[in-house]
């Protein structure tokens, strides 16, 4: 028996091949803008334009390509619009392809969310920190804080090196922040009320299938490093969809067909979707279907005014985000049988709230309780009793 020294070429033999140096593969592209990889699995990620809900993400600090996002919505205010908003004014920053559904695109194009400008004072006014204060954690870890900026003026950078950047709805994204297309799809079919002039015979193709034959014609003729948003705010709403559109034979279809083209484009394509509870509740069967083919549920529940609240105080010291809402997790990506995609976190155990402000967007945070006033401060300033001359009354 010989015995041969490791890392040694072996010479070449009658009928054995000798091993050939490995070739030299090429550089990987980098990502496309507004794409960067998941910190759990490696999985290319895009931001939704608001961080908290990057963070709640199962984990990706984004959206997953390929994937799509329910997000009902109890009650009459339009926070799930705002989501949506913020979703297509980031994919225009990145020079994303928008595809909207059912809303007119000059509607959506003048309500978009302008970029906040950095706050230069703030900036200025940290120190840089110190090398040796570093703290020493996981590459895994680090890497996430790097690559995820916090803050207003890391977020509001409009460099294509941005993964997520600050809007303020108090202003409009003006045309020259365009990088990306907003692209019209095909109308919904809105209803007509006058009765003699509805057609007599069902169209040939529903508005639904229609869609989808759109965007698989535009996805097939883009390119590979090419990113699509689909937008579609209320769904099955009756101001923009035809009767024939809530038929659960169409509506299944057409988020299986949804489903499909999100597996058959996993790098390039993501859905949000906003639906009014209030029209279609959980409790249908219908709702609980979408619910099955969409990757994620969230449900926003707005908390009604207290009458007789007092205003917020005027001190930036002193400003709470006051909650207007909360915010339900049923369902994140899941990816693989030993599950991930957040199911092990405490996101679907814990009471969420969120709030809108101008600057931040909505921010998603932790429920807690307001803090009671105390009982002693409500006597002081309850006249039932009266003092005169040292003598209680």
């Amino acid at each position: 028996m010989s015995f041969v020294k490791r890392n040694t070429v072996l010479s070449a033999r009658p009928g054995r091949v000798a091993p050939t140096a490995p070739q030299a593969t090429p550089g990987k592209l980098a990502p496309p803008p507004g794409v960067r990889p998941s910190p759990l699995d490696g999985r290319p990620t895009t931001s939704t334009g608001t961080l908290s809900l990057d963070q709640l993400l199962a984990g990706h600090s984004g959206l997953p390509l390929g994937t799509s996002l329910l997000i009902e919505e109890q009650g009459t205010t339009d926070f799930a619009g705002t989501l949506l908003r913020y979703y297509g004014a980031e994919g225009l920053v990145q020079g994303h392809h928008v595809h909207l559904v059912g809303y007119p695109p000059e509607y959506w194009r003048r309500n978009l969310p302008g970029l906040a400008e950095p706050d230069s004072k703030s900036k200025a006014s940290q120190p840089a920190p110190a090398q040796e204060e570093k703290m020493k954690i996981a590459w895994r870890y680090e890497a996430l804080g790097n690559s995820a900026p916090s803050g207003s003026a890391a977020r509001g950078d409009a460099s294509q090196n941005t993964f997520c950047h600050s809007f303020d709805i108090t202003k409009r994204l003006l045309p020259a922040s365009f990088k990306g297309t907003l692209q019209p799809t095909p109308s919904t079919g809105a209803p007509s009320f006058d009765l003699r002039a509805q057609p007599k015979s069902q169209p040939a193709q529903s508005p639904l299938k229609a869609i989808i034959k759109h965007l698989q014609t535009k996805l097939e003729a883009s390119s590979p490093r090419d990113i699509h948003r689909v937008i579609i705010p209320n769904i099955l709403s009756p101001e923009f969809y035809a009767q024939g559109c809530t038929q659960p034979s169409e509506v299944l279809q057409f988020f299986h067909a949804l489903r499909a083209l999100l597996r058959k484009y996993s790098t390039q394509l993501t859905v949000i979707i906003t639906l009014q509870a209030l029209l279609f509740p959980r409790s249908s069967g219908l709702v609980r279907w979408m619910e099955l083919l969409s990757d994620g549920v969230l449900e926003l529940i707005p908390l009604p005014a207290t009458p007789g609240a007092a205003p917020p105080p005027k001190s930036s010291s002193e400003k709470v985000d006051t909650p207007q809402g909360l915010l339900k997790v049923h369902s994140l990506p899941i990816y693989h049988e030993k599950g991930g995609g957040g199911a092990e976190t405490s996101s679907f155990r814990e009471a969420l709230s969120f709030s809108l402000s101008a600057t931040k967007g909505l921010n998603i945070k932790p429920y807690s309780l307001p803090p009671m006033m105390e009982e002693d401060d409500k006597k002081e300033k309850s006249p039932a009793s009266t003092v005169k001359d040292g003598i209680d009354f």
